[in-house]
């Protein structure tokens, strides 16, 4: 087996025009597809392994950092058009997938430009503050309250 990289993360959300408003207009991020396609004959559309219930429709939305697709993961955001999506977002000590993270240069000005956004901070302002004063690392909610964090990545 021969696992190369993260190829995407498909993230469900309620309300599609409001997750692209936090994830193109705040975190800069480009879309490269957007898209209704018909459930009926996808692969898996109608397992309920993998979905709650059947849907006749999803939307779509691809968005990259940069405009090369290809070279990074990205995010595929998904809606059902129509119908109700269940579910609760979780925390960083429930099983399966947490939060996502995003490495920057400077985490407290990602964190002072976030919260003159008007994106609320996972916690308090203190939370994220060292000994020292510093920043190091900040969480955020995304508009269906998924956890996101932003931090110095590998160099960090």
């Amino acid at each position: 087996m021969n696992v190369k990289t993260v190829s995407h993360i498909a993230i469900c959300v309620q309300d599609l025009e409001k997750s692209l408003e936090f994830y193109r207009d705040i975190l800069g991020m480009t879309v490269k597809l957007h898209t209704t396609q018909e459930m009926a004959g996808r692969t898996g559309a109608q397992s309920s392994a993998m979905y709650t219930g059947p849907h006749g429709s999803r939307t779509v939305a691809n968005v990259y950092f940069g405009d090369e697709p290809g070279a990074d993961p990205f995010l595929v955001l998904t809606s059902h058009p129509g119908d109700a999506v269940g579910g609760q977002p979780i925390k960083l000590d429930q099983i399966g997938i947490t939060h996502l993270s995003f490495a920057v240069d400077d985490v407290a000005a990602v964190m002072a430009d976030l919260e003159a956004k008007g994106v609320p901070l996972a916690g308090k302002r203190e939370d994220f503050t060292e000994g020292a004063g510093g920043i190091s690392t900040v969480f955020v909610y995304d508009p269906d309250g998924i956890l996101v964090q932003f931090d110095r990545g590998h160099s960090g």
